[in-house]
């Protein structure tokens, strides 16, 4: 079992798989910064400053300033503005992502098409029948 185990390590897709998921975690977090420190600032301009974070219901008694206020008082709270802020930066991350592939889908095809691009074929020469009766045409005028 052992040794299964380490050959499964060893094969290229698992190493693959791991340096990818360690690069998503990176990305990630530049992504997180792009969304949250860049854009979301953005659409809160163009909302007139609406955050929809602090949309919240509370699912018992009482009336709360916040959420957090609501879940320190141990409060049930139904916070939708948290869901919509997760799916407008889902929405964000998937454009920036798709953004991304199509760059890299690009730069890979313009180096497949540069590797693919026939070599200019050189004019062809004689044949050897044609080196043959001309060396007998030569041998024939000497």
């Amino acid at each position: 079992m052992i040794q299964e185990f380490k050959d499964f390590i060893a094969k290229g897709n698992v190493m693959d798989m791991a340096v990818g998921i360690i690069i998503g975690a990176a990305f990630t977090a530049i992504v997180s910064s792009l969304v949250g420190d860049l854009i979301n600032p953005i659409i809160a301009l163009f909302t007139g400053g609406i955050d929809f974070s602090g949309w919240f219901y509370v699912l018992g008694e009482g009336e709360f300033a916040s959420i957090e206020a609501a879940t320190e008082a141990g409060v049930a709270v139904f916070a939708i503005g948290r869901f919509v802020m997760a799916i407008i930066n889902f929405l964000i991350i998937a454009f920036v992502v798709f953004m991304l592939v199509k760059m890299v889908n690009r730069v890979k095809e313009a180096s497949e098409k540069k590797e693919e691009a026939p070599a200019e074929e050189e004019p062809a020469g004689p044949t050897q029948e044609e080196l043959l009766a001309n060396i007998l045409a030569e041998l024939k005028k000497s």
